[in-house]
């Protein structure tokens, strides 16, 4: 049950315990149980006696979202209307305003397989920060002992850091082509990620299809073993495991604790996609984006640096006439506002609505389904922003 008390700012844990919802007041991670005073447990007692309370679905008086768009949401995923949805969760200026898991609670962890190549995104701006790694650095340095290569090309030579970050790169790697030398799910049964990257052929060009022709000055195509690629290169580059370095300069400052990685057969971090975390821990990192790169502990800690976020979620290639691509995140507008997102297989998205001051994760089981993006997309265009009063 959700209880409103006049000067507490409190609601519904995944397992009923009473916790803040201020940003700032306590991490997601460490918010429950909270203390109150005895004359706020009086009153908390009195308003459990007269039965002042209101349903799960329902939000506060002081709420800035339509309660009765998301109780319609909720009742088209129990109809099964809206199929395999498993958790919605948004905050507003700076609030968790809404909270509900169709699918396991709030430890769940959620596969959200894609939305995670954007981590490899933070963590490239956090070495770039510290001037250990550079947009404008070739990848194939770093990869002397897989040498020689098939295909070798100067054009392959000169990959680079941004290449990856961007999925333009000159090599054939499609992962929406079924046809393509680089799909992943060829990928996938070879033991060596890397180097199945590294040996991809050039790709070709229709005349007047060339990079230089398209808008930013890039051809993107999707391909989930460049981004592999990075994670390699960012473990090169930083002395340190990927994992290592994601839990020491993101997930700890965020108090994320709770995950689950993916490894390739040589047991190389994949930040390809598949790594698995709670949902609320998802909304951390879109409201850490939301906040500039910063997490309002007692230390105001700069995690991202704020150049990067603003950089990485700006567009630097194409994807199609309505969507454009930053550093591994996805820009689109839904309902006339500018979001910027992570997305994966199944439908799922975390994302931020910068002129509502608005974050949310919508997690989804909807894999290899035909509709599935669109049927996330109508749910955030329609209960997510479409609830905002």
């Amino acid at each position: 049950m959700l209880l409103v008390i006049p000067g507490l700012n409190i609601s519904k844990c995944g397992n009923g315990r009473p916790r803040p919802l201020k940003w700032s007041e306590a991490p997601l991670s460490i918010r429950c149980p909270i203390r109150l005073s005895l004359r706020m447990r009086l009153l908390f007692a009195f308003l459990l006696l007269t039965g002042i309370a209101f349903s799960q679905s329902d939000l506060p008086a002081s709420s800035t979202l339509d309660s009765a768009k998301l109780s319609e949401l909720e009742a088209r995923v129990a109809s099964g209307d809206v199929k395999k949805i498993t958790s919605v969760l948004i905050s507003h200026h700076g609030h968790l305003v809404y909270e509900k898991y169709f699918d396991g609670d709030a430890s769940t962890l959620r596969n959200t397989r894609s939305a995670t190549k954007t981590v490899a995104s933070m963590l490239a701006g956090i070495a770039i920060d510290r001037h250990q790694l550079a947009l404008d650095q070739r990848i194939m340095p770093f990869f002397q002992d897989k040498q020689p290569i098939q295909n070798p090309d100067p054009r392959k030579d000169a990959i680079t850091v941004e290449d990856l970050l961007t999925m333009s790169s000159i090599a054939e790697c499609n992962d929406w082509n079924d046809f393509s030398r680089g799909n992943e799910e060829r990928m996938y049964p070879i033991e060596d990620w890397v180097k199945f990257y590294l040996d991809l052929p050039v790709r070709g060009f229709s005349p007047g299809d060339e990079p230089k022709s398209q808008p930013y000055g890039r051809s993107f195509s999707y391909c989930t073993s460049g981004v592999a690629t990075l994670g390699a290169a960012l473990e090169h580059a930083t002395g340190s495991r990927t994992d290592a370095f994601a839990q020491k300069n993101l997930f700890d400052p965020l108090g994320i604790k709770s995950l689950k990685w993916k490894y390739s057969p040589l047991n190389l971090t994949f930040t390809g996609g598949g790594l698995e975390l709670r949902s609320a821990d998802l909304l951390k990192l879109a409201q850490l984006y939301l906040n500039g790169g910063r997490w309002p502990d007692s230390r105001g800690s700069q995690i991202v640096p704020e150049s990067w976020v603003k950089v990485s979620t700006q567009p630097h290639a194409q994807i199609d006439d309505h969507t454009n691509y930053g550093y591994l995140w996805w820009l689109r507008t839904f309902d006339g506002h500018a979001v910027y997102y992570m997305s994966g297989n199944g439908g799922n998205k975390v994302g931020v609505v910068p002129d509502l001051d608005l974050v949310f994760v919508i997690t989804s089981t909807n894999y290899g389904t035909r509709g599935m993006h669109e049927q996330t997309d109508k749910i955030l265009s329609d209960y997510v922003i479409g609830s905002v009063k």
